[in-house]
């Protein structure tokens, strides 16, 4: 092991623009957004529409005992006019749009009508063994039992009525909020430790009453399960076996240790999970000795969590382990419902920083999926199997992603000479064109002139620059709309667009220094998606308009929509709706980050509502929406991320007053949370009683519900001990309220609501400054 010098593992200053920390930017993605940029080339959900019965057969067909229903992200529905508060039978999901939140604001804001209730909390137990968490006692072997840290792709898979299956990927660790300085600086290594395990992925099996009532997560349940550094993942396709796989640790090349970056993800309809490895660079100290090591960020001789000085493996210039790093970067497939299975890692899907993957059945019956690779200029792919979906038959479909085609996408606009950098509309009233699937591997064959199979799948970054790929704007999540079957994108945002040598503006990515974002709308020529050409159009331009903001909204009036910036991840409810989770909001436009509704059908098609908005300096991450039951789900990751251990910026979910010692499960800092957001229970009218005789009885008048009490004006201080104005008891929490579309109100205008405003126009001076981006 190359012997470096190490500094502590502490707050650095004056680092990075905008609102992420330091400590965070060099944790999450190794200060990507800082660093020269990796692409110098010069080139320029199908889960959701099997029903209950179909998922069943499928899930049955793997052993499977009892009854199962697949019913995951976006269950299908009846459309109906939506009602109040409180869940109708038939009734479309209806809600009060909120207002934006004030960045200041450290509480989970739910519309009107809604509360919300923490599932599960960095560091509670998930077996009968698990300790119960203290911050001030932490070590690798009770996090290992414990929920992991900086949740971010979320599913819930719905076995019955009563029992579920949680999964969600644990991204990263941010050390400074999660121990006390001291202990950073005293224990390095046990704080490596405690890092290394809090890391991974879970799955862990769900309990409610009934499905008006919350989630509650079964300890010690035969199905819960933590994948950890040292679990072994199978690596399967061409590329498994290779050289370029190979290390002394495992001459095959066919097995991997851990799974490292888990970003977003998607739910196959043969009941299976995609988590994509995002970030793994900045876990390997590394020498840059390579064009293929310096295209994927591999650059660094020292790393932010020192693992190298634990495992030799982490660092790639040691003899044996140079190939280590190219056995992260994949998409990876688990049976959560078989705790004894091995996971795999995809080498068919290709090796890049996968946000995720998410996959539709094409008529022909081969499975497409979409992904895209999150790092600045970096592409879009596709992968299309070489087998076909067999219904019922759930051990033939465990291998479709073993074998098949891949391709990378090239955008080609209408209105090109147009194209000036300020997102200026172009005359024809649309930004759009066409494009191509560039062939990377088709057949078991290299399309790539000079390039084996396993070298374009190991460095397949390298190979689409030669084919002439499209650099993109940062493509997170990518996901099919199970109604339309048309194809998201969505393109968190670049500050690095048209800034010095590099990329400039194009029709697909038109915004000079795009520091909003924007969503990509793409039809497969002839519904084939398995074909290589398709339409596309940009459906959003995000931003604030009442800040002046050059946006676009499908060309719905942009003073009627809800300010949005940087989307991030996609679900779809029932009635095909879009719904977009943002990362980077506070930085954009000066407001907490949230979880939007956006039309896409009919008149009100681009019209966006804000459903909620996260807790201070924290992401909104893998939203799953359960509109027959008028539930949905988001992670909380990084609340407080400013912080640090002894002064923390976020005191969310607990709200622990300072000097808690933690014994009792609670924590007075921060907490990455699984939370659901559910109607308030509606009482029922009581018995009407006999009139006094002064006051004369009324007939015929309807029963109104109780409204849901007014929040307050959501200010809400640094070091509150708990939440203000309701949120997570049945209030907005810390904002006003819009009109409600689709539906009748629920509650008056809320008076906070200009308040909320205010203060966050008021922000902007100081957080409009060019932000930055982050491969998150």
């Amino acid at each position: 092991m190359v012997d470096v010098e190490r500094r502590p593992l502490l707050p650095m200053a004056a680092h990075v623009r905008g609102k992420r920390s330091a400590v965070t930017c060099q944790l999450k993605c190794a200060n990507a957004c800082l660093g020269d940029v990796c692409n110098t080339s010069r080139n320029g959900y199908l889960r959701d529409i099997i029903d209950a019965e179909l998922s069943r057969r499928v899930l049955l067909g793997a052993g499977v005992a009892g009854t199962v229903a697949l019913l995951t992200t976006q269950a299908i529905g009846a459309a109906a006019p939506a009602q109040a508060a409180a869940p109708v039978p038939g009734a479309a999901f209806g809600f009060t749009p909120i207002a934006p939140v004030a960045a200041t604001v450290d509480e989970l804001t739910v519309p009107e009508g809604f509360t919300y209730q923490p599932i599960l909390r960095w560091g509670d137990p998930l077996f009968l063994d698990s300790p119960a968490f203290d911050a001030f006692d932490q070590t690798e072997a009770k996090q290992r039992r414990q929920f992991g840290y900086n949740c971010d792709y979320t599913d819930i898979l719905r076995i019955d009525a009563t029992t579920a299956l949680l999964f969600v990927n644990h991204e990263y660790t941010n050390e400074p909020i999660m121990f006390p300085a001291a202990q950073i600086a005293s224990d390095p290594a046990r704080v490596r430790g405690v890092g290394r395990a809090a890391h991974g992925l879970s799955v862990v099996e769900l309990t409610r009453g009934s499905d008006a009532e919350a989630w509650e997560p079964v300890v010690g349940a035969d199905r819960n399960r933590r994948f950890l550094d040292d679990t072994p993942y199978a690596i399967t396709g061409p590329a498994a076996g290779s050289p370029l796989l190979q290390t002394v640790a495992d001459p095959t090349g066919t097995v991997a240790l851990g799974t490292l970056g888990n970003c977003a993800g998607g739910t196959t309809p043969w009941g299976t999970i995609l988590s994509g490895e995002e970030n793994f660079n900045g876990y390997f100290a590394a020498a840059g000795a390579t064009a293929a090591d310096r295209r994927y960020g591999l650059t660094s001789p020292t790393t932010a969590r020192g693992w190298e000085l634990d495992d030799p493996r982490f660092d790639i210039r040691n003899p044996g382990y140079e190939n280590e790093a190219n056995r992260f970067g994949w998409i990876v497939e688990i049976d959560p419902f078989d705790p004894t299975s091995t996971p795999r890692k995809h080498t068919a899907m290709g090796r890049m920083k996968h946000e995720g993957a998410n996959v539709h059945i094409a008529a022909n019956g081969r499975v497409a999926a979409y992904m895209g690779d999150d790092e600045r200029f970096d592409y879009l792919y596709k992968f299309v199997s070489a087998g076909t979906y067999v219904e019922g038959s759930r051990a033939a479909n465990m291998t479709l992603l073993e074998t098949g085609d891949l391709y990378v996408a090239q955008f080609e606009g209408n209105s090109t000479v147009e194209i000036d950098g300020s997102g200026t509309l172009p005359s024809d009233g649309a930004f759009d064109g066409v494009g191509r699937w560039l062939p990377l591997v088709v057949g078991g064959e290299s399309q790539v002139a000079g390039w084996a199979v396993d070298e374009v799948l190991v460095n397949t970054r390298g190979a689409a620059d030669l084919v002439g790929a499209t650099k993109m704007d940062r493509c997170e999540d990518v996901e099919p709309n199970p109604t339309t079957g048309l194809i998201y994108v969505a393109c968190t945002n670049n500050s690095n667009r048209g800034v010095g040598t590099n990329a400039v503006a194009d029709e697909a990515n038109p915004r000079t220094e795009n520091r909003d974002g924007h969503v990509i709308e793409i039809a497969e020529d002839g519904g084939d998606h398995t074909g290589t050409t398709f339409r596309w159009s940009i459906l959003m331009l995000c931003g604030d308009p009442a800040q002046g903001d050059q946006t676009y909204f499908a060309g719905f009036p942009v003073d009627q929509v809800s300010p949005i910036s940087c989307p991030d991840n996609l679900a779809f409810d029932s009635e095909g709706n879009l719904w977009v989770s943002t990362d980077g909001a506070p930085d954009g436009i000066g407001y907490n980050d949230g979880l939007f509704r956006v039309r896409l059908e009919g008149a009100q098609r681009g019209l966006v509502e804000q459903f909620l908005s996260v807790p201070v300096e924290s992401e909104t991450c893998g939203p799953v929406i359960h509109d027959d039951e008028w539930h949905v789900f988001v992670a909380v990751q990084h609340p407080g991320e400013d912080g640090l251990f002894a002064t923390p910026t976020s005191l969310w979910p607990d709200y622990a007053p300072a000097g808690a010692t933690g014994v009792d499960g609670t924590f007075h800092g921060p907490r990455p949370t699984v939370v659901q957001v559910l109607p308030i229970p509606v009482e029922p009218s009581p018995e009407p009683s006999e009139p006094e005789p002064s006051v004369p009885p009324t007939s015929g008048q309807p029963s109104v519900p109780p409204v849901a009490p007014s929040p307050t004006d959501g200010v809400s201080p640094t070091g509150s001990t708990a939440p203000t104005g309701g949120a997570g008891v049945g209030g907005s929490g810390g904002s006003g309220s819009l009109p409600q579309t689709g539906g009748p109100l629920l509650a008056p205008l809320v008076a906070g609501a200009s308040a909320a405003v205010a203060i966050g126009a008021g922000l902007v001076a100081r957080l409009r400054a060019k932000g930055t981006d982050e491969e998150a």
